[in-house]
């Protein structure tokens, strides 16, 4: 990125010394959003560090000022393995937590549900029924089971 010709997706950061830019910028990294005549729309979206932020911050700043920003590292994707696990696992256990929840907020029809898939799974042990009537009820039991803890 040149500073006298901003282009869309292009990524700045404010100077690390003590220049003339706008002090009301928070430090971070900037995505140019908007490029106008006389001024440029910067998105931000990273801190500091340089790590992804999602703060939905736009400032606008003139294309003058915008020549003393240096240019930036796009932030998306540069987080750490082990933070990307932590996030991974604490994303599945809110998940089954709202499933869950959805599965309690209708006691009755999960019972219901739950009780198709075990008769569906297990009920060739008991009943002499076709096998493909079993698949049939273990199918719309599943299909109430989801259909519940998708509602949480």
């Amino acid at each position: 990125m040149t500073p006298s010709d901003p282009a869309v997706y292009d990524h700045v950061r404010q100077p690390t010394s003590d220049g003339d830019t706008d002090a009301a910028l928070a430090p971070g990294v900037y995505r140019v959003v908007g490029v106008g005549e006389r001024t440029v729309a910067l998105l931000r979206v990273g801190d500091a560090d340089g790590y992804r932020v999602n703060t939905g911050e736009v400032v606008r700043v003139d294309r003058d000022a915008l020549a003393a920003f240096d240019s930036a590292d796009n932030p998306d994707g540069n987080r750490p393995l082990g933070e990307r696990a932590r996030r991974f696992a604490e994303s599945v256990v809110w998940n089954l937590r709202a499933f869950v929840a959805g599965l309690r907020a209708h006691p009755a029809l999960a019972a219901v549900a739950l009780a198709l898939v075990v008769v569906g799974h297990q009920g060739h042990r008991v009943l002499t029924v076709p096998e493909s009537w079993l698949t049939a009820v273990s199918f719309l039991g599943v299909l109430g089971v989801v259909s519940l803890g998708a509602r949480g």
